[in-house]
């Protein structure tokens, strides 16, 4: 292994305050990177594609939490509702329906985050404000039993303002205020805001991110 990931993992974590954790994104990473950040304590680890999770699901320690981060297609859902801990890129109630629907087939209860579009950039997924109220204003989520909205996820523009990233990542934060006042006042289990990549994780929690991802910052450049 060519890179240091202890370190750079105790350089993450070691200054997270209180309420914050780390999604340790291992994309792309060898299984020999994942047991490395593993052997240092981290649990709570992020995927994107189906396969290649399954393949680590299936040859890495039973009690690693995945979570799902990536744009996921309804097709791919019956694949991973059998063990992942947490899909974080809910954008359609379509896709909330079938993970509903395949939970149900394992008598499991599916946490999920509801992912919203504030970066500036048009290929990013993700609800606008008003898409994710009009989801949660039909009220369909709630007669479904194998799914739990447990918060928002969102990503700011790839961009060097810092302004501009911290203005993105606020808004997030008043629009979390708004539909936990609105729709979750009563759920404590919903109370995620998952922002906060390795170049803008800082910026994120000082806007109340209670997830971050960090990936590069700790495995070092993907392995395509």
């Amino acid at each position: 292994m060519d890179y240091d990931v202890s370190k750079n993992f105790h350089d993450v974590v070691d200054g997270l305050p209180d309420g914050v954790r780390l999604v340790a994104i291992s994309k792309y990473h060898t299984n020999e990177y994942i047991e490395a950040a593993y052997s240092e304590g981290q649990r709570l680890f992020g995927e994107s594609h189906e396969q290649e999770l399954k393949a680590k699901h299936s040859t890495l320690p039973d009690d690693i939490e995945w979570h799902f981060i990536g744009h996921l297609q309804t097709n791919k859902v019956k694949y991973i509702v059998p063990y992942i801990s947490m899909i974080e890129s809910v954008d359609s109630i379509r896709l909330l329906r079938e993970i509903n629907r395949q939970a149900a087939r394992y008598d499991r209860v599916i946490d999920v985050l509801l992912e919203l579009h504030i970066a500036k950039e048009d290929t990013k997924y993700g609800l606008t404000f008003d898409e994710c109220r009009n989801i949660l204003d039909s009220g369909e989520w709630r007669t479904m039993d194998n799914v739990r909205i447990c918060g928002l996820m969102a990503m700011a523009s790839f961009v060097d303002d810092v302004s501009q990233i911290r203005k993105e990542f606020c808004m997030a934060a008043d629009f979390f205020d708004e539909v936990k006042q609105k729709y979750f006042a009563n759920d404590d289990y919903f109370r995620e805001r998952s922002w906060g990549m390795s170049h803008d994780y800082r910026i994120a929690i000082a806007c109340r991110s209670t997830m971050i991802r960090v990936g590069t910052k700790i495995f070092g450049p993907r392995v395509y």
